[in-house]
């Protein structure tokens, strides 16, 4: 078997939440998907996450130095899944939010964070994002998208 499969599929048994990272550019917003997100630090507030070096929407939102993070909840796997596609019109159909530092954000996302790009590390194929949380806030209360062996579950309950 081929060691980054076999290594993708031991990785993929450890359930993660699923979230959009959007940004405001001169040239209208940009975002993705991303699964690699977590909570670093509470005093200050800082998260992390990954964006694959080969990504063409990380170097637009790295270079804006700030972004939205909207925290997705089971209704939005079909929008992940447009977030997570090369090339799809990602913000048409929806209505969208502005965080106070003007990145857009889904209004009915389980919760959303405005932050701003602390630091940025080379990990192999991917960059380690460590971010400050400048405002937050919670919006809905339903169930979260949850990403398991590659693919899109709910939790049960």
């Amino acid at each position: 078997m081929d060691p980054a499969r076999s290594f993708r599929d031991v990785l993929g048994r450890f359930t993660t939440g699923v979230v959009l990272v959007t940004a405001a550019t001169d040239d209208g917003p940009v975002g993705m998907a991303a699964n690699s997100f977590t909570s670093v630090s509470l005093d200050p507030p800082l998260i992390a996450l990954c964006a694959a070096r080969s990504s063409s929407t990380w170097p637009l939102v790295r270079e804006r130095g700030g972004f939205a993070v909207t925290i997705l909840g089971a209704g939005h796997r079909d929008l992940c899944l447009t977030f997570a596609t090369k090339g799809a019109d990602r913000f048409t159909g929806r209505t969208w939010a502005r965080t106070p530092a003007g990145h857009p954000l889904l209004p009915d996302g389980l919760a959303w964070l405005d932050c701003e790009i602390d630091t940025v590390h080379r990990a192999g194929d991917h960059e380690l994002v460590i971010a400050r949380a400048a405002c937050w806030s919670l919006a809905d209360d339903a169930g979260p998208l949850v990403f398991h062996s590659g693919r899109y579950a709910r939790l049960a309950g």
